[in-house]
C-alpha cells in the first residue's frame, strides 16, 4: 500500500519559514519524481515544485529562489524548505510521487495546512 504523509506544516509570520516533510512507502521512491502541489480556498491545485529521480528542480515562477525541494532517498523523504513566506504562500500543499515515464502524479499524500499571517 502506497503511502505518502507530509507533516511540518503550521502558523507562521510573514517573512518566516518552514519545512515541510513526505515520507513515502510502498513505493520505489529512488525511481520517483517528487513534487509538491498547494491548493487556496477556492482556487485550483498548483504544482509549486518538483524533483526528479536524477535530482533536476523545477519551481513555480511565485516560490524561485525561496522555496527548495531536495529529497533524501536513504530517508525515502522529499522536504520543502520555504523561506521569505508570504500570505499568499497559504495553501494546503500536498505531496506527490509520479512513476517513471508517467506524466500524470500517481499518488498523492492527504495535504498538510500552511497558513501565513502578515
Amino acid at each position: 500500500q502506497v503511502q505518502l504523509v507530509e507533516s511540518g506544516g503550521g502558523l507562521v509570520q510573514a517573512g518566516g519559514s518552514l519545512r515541510l516533510s513526505c515520507a513515502a512507502s510502498g513505493i520505489i521512491f529512488s525511481a520517483n519524481t517528487m513534487g509538491w502541489s498547494r491548493q487556496a480556498p477556492g482556487k485550483q491545485r498548483e504544482l509549486v515544485a518538483s524533483i526528479t529521480s536524477g535530482g533536476r528542480t523545477n519551481y513555480t515562477d511565485s516560490v524561485k529562489d525561496r522555496f527548495t525541494i531536495s529529497r533524501d532517498n536513504a530517508k525515502n523523504t522529499v522536504y520543502l524548505q520555504m523561506n521569505s513566506l508570504k500570505p499568499e504562500d497559504t495553501a494546503v500543499y500536498y505531496c506527490s510521487a509520479r512513476r517513471l515515464f508517467r506524466s500524470n502524479w500517481d499518488y498523492w499524500g492527504q495535504g498538510t495546512q500552511v497558513t501565513v499571517s502578515s
